[in-house]
């Protein structure tokens, strides 16, 4: 029995899969490379007492948020081994930040990642904050392991045949948290 998921409208042609629905990796050979930029982002909430002994240096694993943005960087390099079709590529930029947030408590992490290509780098750039992310639980897990991983979202990507994207989510996020520190 087949069943018929269309709702009336045509469903987007999905590249990952091929005629018979099996997945595939994308042919990007045609494709021209063009700069291409991802910026991602997500945080990671605790208690105020975890929060303040990572700020203070005083996690008994030793330098948190050090390990977690290279873990980071790492992390973004390696993604075509982690995601099953995602292709391997040429980065040449990779950029974690971890900003502390007392309002949380806890961390923001932020991942740019840039490269000269014929795909783009959004999976890089969500991997290495995802991978950031679990490092700092990783790191300071013997102080609390209630610590929250949350909001893993793309910011925004540029370059490519889809042209520019910002989230519409992430851009209020971040207006709102402006208007509120000022």
């Amino acid at each position: 029995m087949t069943k018929d998921f269309s709702f009336g409208s045509p469903l987007p042609s999905l590249t990952h899969l091929d005629q018979q629905g099996q997945a595939q990796m994308v042919d990007v050979s045609a494709k021209a490379a063009t700069v291409r930029r991802a910026i991602a982002a997500g945080r990671v909430r605790m208690l105020p007492e975890t929060f303040a002994a990572i700020q203070s240096g005083n996690a008994p694993k030793g330098d948190v948020l050090g390990t977690a943005r290279l873990a980071g960087i790492m992390a973004a390099k390696q993604t075509a081994q982690l995601i099953p079709l995602c292709h391997s590529l040429p980065l040449q930029k990779v950029e974690v930040q971890i900003l502390p947030d007392a309002d949380l408590p806890g961390y923001q992490i932020q991942a740019e990642v840039k490269t000269k290509s014929e795909t783009g780098v959004e999976m890089e750039a969500l991997t290495a904050v995802s991978v950031a992310a679990l490092t700092l639980y990783d790191m300071a897990k013997a102080l609390e392991k209630s610590i929250r991983i949350e909001t893993i979202c793309l910011v925004s990507k540029s370059g490519g045949k889809s042209g520019d994207y910002i989230s519409e989510t992430a851009s209020s996020e971040t207006a709102s948290d402006a208007q509120a520190s000022s």
